[in-house]
């Protein structure tokens, strides 16, 4: 089972990123999100799912760092 669903999602300042997959840190195994961001050289990245999920104060208001995106068709 995925901890979060994959799909599009959005970043706090904007971007947009596609989470692809899940993993294990091979020392801690602490569960780790894979994506790909939606823009510029399309990089693949890895952050803890506890920093993904963990949400943010931004000018005094709380907000997910990463918010599922509406263009995911329901998923």
């Amino acid at each position: 089972m995925n901890p979060i669903p994959l799909g599009v999602y959005r970043h706090y300042k904007g971007n947009r990123y596609e989470v692809i997959g899940f993993a294990k840190h091979s020392e801690t195994l602490e569960d780790m999100v894979i994506y790909k961001a939606l823009y510029g050289e399309h990089g693949t990245w890895v952050r803890p799912l506890s920093m993904w999920e963990n949400p943010i104060e931004v000018d005094g208001k709380t907000v997910k760092r990463f918010e599922l995106s509406d263009e995911n068709g329901g998923r």
